[in-house]
């Protein structure tokens, strides 16, 4: 393989981690609501798209560069996702359903730090403690492991916050109000 058709290969795969990497922050932006910025990123996505589609497209027996544009796009969503979780702060509810020691789990998330909602329902096999947490998607782990130390059977679903606003959310220390993430905190 010669340098020139390494450097091609390369430059393949690096346009395309970066194609695939902006397709995902622009993903973000739409579910904010961020339609000027996703658009922007639609324009320069789709150019990237064509000049890399036609560098492949015009030797389709040439495996170096169709293993660079798939390498090129695997590593993009992994390179997406790392930019998303570092600039944008995402939000997760979580739902905790139990039928035994609930508020036993909500002193202990408190005690944590997580403010926590705690009420009263009814299941299909009797009364159930139901807590609900907002926290950050980065804390889930650390929630679902004290929930499950203190009763394992606990059902636990977690749903996609879009914005929050006023609260407790644990580490808060000061008033936040970003209008561009959508997102406002008091503690």
């Amino acid at each position: 393989m010669t340098p020139e058709a390494l450097l091609t290969a390369l430059i393949i795969f690096l346009l395309r981690v970066f194609n695939n990497a902006i397709s995902t922050v622009r993903v973000v932006f739409i579910t904010r609501d961020k339609r000027l910025w996703s658009a922007v990123l639609a324009f320069i996505e789709a150019f990237t798209f064509i000049v890399v589609v036609s560098s492949v497209a015009r030797d389709l027996n040439n495996l170096p560069n169709m293993l660079a544009y798939c390498g090129g796009f695997a590593v993009g969503g992994y390179v997406g996702m790392a930019l998303e979780a570092r600039l944008f702060t995402s939000y997760v509810i979580a739902l905790i359903f139990a039928q035994e020691r609930g508020h036993a789990i909500a002193v202990a998330l408190r005690e944590r730090g997580f403010g926590v909602t705690e009420t009263s329902g009814e299941g299909r096999d009797g009364e159930v403690t139901i807590l609900r947490c907002v926290l950050q998607r980065r804390d889930v782990r650390e929630l679902t492991a004290i929930v499950r130390k203190i009763y394992a059977d606990a059902f636990i679903s977690l749903v996609e916050a879009k914005a929050v606003d006023q609260g407790w959310l644990r580490g808060s220390r000061q008033t936040v109000d970003d209008e561009s993430s959508g997102i406002y905190r008091r503690p």
